[in-house]
């Protein structure tokens, strides 16, 4: 196996190190390192992360292949210097079974960009009333521990207790995509004054909240696990940060998006800010980036979610929702969060690998940079500015908001196991 060296990197934001890759596994840590025969890679300035883990990634793969594949989401994936995903359930057709996790885990092994852990759905064929095969997707060889109907919510209490319960066996988690459905029937953009103004449907806060308050009550009764899908509004904060308090088994992600932009947006009616949640207030994204940098929120989360031209090219009512981020979500953090001060590089290594890496159960990933880890492994100049061109993208979609904006930060390198994926910010 080959070695590289890389040279002079800020492992974590820190003092600079050298660091020794020798095959699959970090062989040492120090300064003033040398190896014989060893691929040099000078790394002056940059921050060195372990590799980046999204616990909500859309690969559409299978059924959706004109949107994103499970090859295409992970090339995208290794540019934005992820070394693992978790790929939702609202697959043609659901993964819902044994059989089509484990089709969609084998893609990933194929791809070989990142490791692809499959989600499973709640509810056969999402449609939130009857179990899905939690246990044989578990015992499948995908080993699936993370459950969700994403794009629907669960919204049946009994239903939602019963899955809660069933993973409680083997220590599972069941992610929420928090939506009381009547309350958000024909909703287009978030319910405020812009809604108002507009004339369009409005998504209320309190369809979010509710189901959130519901869910860690039930966790809470059940002894469970409960993940709470890219929160969004600063009510679903403070009832998270109560529940963690009375010491609930609740995590919660948020979004890239969700962190920098407003409903203010939407003024422009431009079909590539519909997403779901919708783009909420800046008093909601101030408190969720207090509650990203407190740790009520415990990680960053893409919900990368690709569709093809023809389904944002249109009228905003008919436009489909969703946002792609894998490529841009460290650029988002670095802006709203590094920059302002809110989290240093090491918390930003918290929230976007460890963390999501232990929720998910991800062996191998978001492990500490030091001798004897999986060289899993990502280097970020975060001394770059540049304007954001989809063209350049490795996604089958280019449906980002940020077209055309500067963003700070740049992956460069990524390395899954000691291979690299990404050099000199080209996919090899």
């Amino acid at each position: 196996m080959s070695k590289i060296l890389i040279r002079g990197a800020r492992v974590l934001g820190g003092e600079a190190r050298d660091v020794l890759i020798d095959g699959e596994t970090i062989a040492e840590v120090g300064t003033g390192l040398s190896a014989d025969g060893a691929e040099v890679v000078e790394a002056h300035g940059k921050v060195l992360l372990p590799g980046l883990v999204d616990l909500h990634t859309h690969l559409r793969e299978p059924g959706r292949e004109d949107s994103e594949t499970v090859l295409t989401g992970t090339r995208a994936a290794a540019s934005g210097g992820y070394t693992t995903v978790f790929a939702m359930a609202n697959t043609f057709p659901v993964a819902d079974t044994a059989g089509v996790v484990e089709q969609v885990w084998r893609l990933g092994k194929e791809s070989g960009y990142c490791d692809v852990q499959p989600i499973g759905a709640v509810t056969v064929g999402l449609e939130g009333s009857k179990l899905a095969e939690l246990g044989a997707m578990h015992e499948s060889a995908a080993g699936v521990t993370v459950f969700s109907d994403d794009g629907k919510c669960v919204h049946d209490a009994v239903i939602m207790r019963r899955a809660l319960e069933y993973v409680k066996a083997f220590g599972g988690v069941i992610a929420q995509h928090a939506q009381e459905p009547r309350l958000t029937e024909g909703a287009q953009m978030n319910e405020g004054v812009v809604s108002a103004e507009l004339g369009l449907g409005g998504w209320p806060a309190v369809a979010e909240e509710s189901i959130i308050a519901r869910d860690v009550l039930l966790a809470e009764h059940v002894g469970s696990r409960v993940h709470i899908c890219h929160l969004s509004t600063a009510g679903s904060v403070e009832i998270v940060r109560w529940a963690k308090s009375r010491g609930i088994q609740v995590t919660a992600e948020v979004t890239p998006h969700h962190l920098l932009l407003t409903d203010e947006l939407v003024r422009s009616y431009n079909p590539v800010y519909k997403v779901n949640p919708p783009l909420r207030t800046e008093r909601d994204v101030m408190a969720l980036r207090e509650a990203l940098a407190d740790g009520t929120i415990d990680i960053v989360a893409t919900d990368h979610a690709p569709h093809p031209h023809e389904d944002k090219d249109c009228e905003w009512a008919a436009a489909a929702m969703g946002m792609v981020g894998l490529e841009t979500a460290l650029s988002v953090v670095q802006a709203t969060m590094v920059d302002t001060g809110l989290l240093d590089w090491a918390g930003v290594a918290d929230r976007m690998s460890v963390k999501p890496a232990q929720i998910g159960q991800a062996s191998g990933h978001g492990r500490p940079v030091s001798a004897g880890e999986p060289a899993n492994l990502t280097l970020v100049d975060t001394e770059y500015r540049g304007l954001v061109d989809p063209a350049g993208f490795a996604s089958r979609s280019r449906n980002t908001p940020y077209e055309g904006r500067e963003l700070p930060g740049r992956v460069t390198h990524t390395w899954l196991r000691g291979k690299a994926t990404l050099v000199d910010g080209k996919l090899t």
